[in-house]
């Protein structure tokens, strides 16, 4: 049975620190639902209501559009091993990009990551646990490090070029303003 609570327990934070994977929905109200899985170690809880993860460039660029135009985001997080358990993080998120002033403060929570292109600030409004009987158990055994190594051969000017070439709209032709905020 769902359960609803207005902040992270901190049963909740550990949950969340355990996990590997988690997927992030955001949407506009005209765009089609994008749906991304993210792993690494990308997620940090701020506080009680607040998440920040560390996004990295990748083929699209849809939250980033979404949460500009519209900032409803989704977490999810599911236990894949050990007792059953879906956790769900609603709110409203905003972007932040490299030359965006929270910058520098946000990026020191994380461990850089390569090709990093924005931050994303969920404020939290509700958390919704529910449980997960009908997830399936998976092992972790390790994380893939071709986007990583990718990023890196790239290097700067090359994820610039890349973030021109295949970042700056979504499927639906939203802007996602990434060359005007990463310079």
């Amino acid at each position: 049975m769902a359960k609803r609570y207005e902040a992270l327990s901190a049963a909740h934070s550990a949950f969340i620190t355990r996990q590997k994977l988690f997927f992030v929905g955001t949407a506009t109200a005209d765009s089609r639902v994008n749906i991304s899985p993210k792993g690494m170690d990308s997620l940090r809880i701020l506080d009680k209501n607040r998440v920040a993860w560390l996004n990295v460039t990748g083929s699209g660029n849809e939250t980033a559009a979404h949460v500009q135009l519209s900032p409803r985001m989704t977490i999810l997080f599911c236990a894949f091993d050990g007792d059953p358990l879906i956790l769900r993080l609603y709110g409203t998120a905003k972007v932040i990009h490299r030359n965006d002033p929270e910058w520098d403060a946000l990026f020191a929570e994380f461990v850089p990551l390569p090709g990093a292109r924005q931050i994303f600030d969920l404020s939290i409004d509700l958390v919704q646990t529910s449980c997960g009987m009908g997830v399936p158990y998976f092992a972790y055994t390790s994380e893939r490090e071709q986007l990583n190594d990718w990023a890196i051969k790239k290097g700067d000017v090359g994820l610039r070029q890349y973030w021109e070439d295949k970042n700056q709209h979504t499927v639906d032709h939203l802007p996602t303003h990434i060359l005007e905020k990463n310079i």
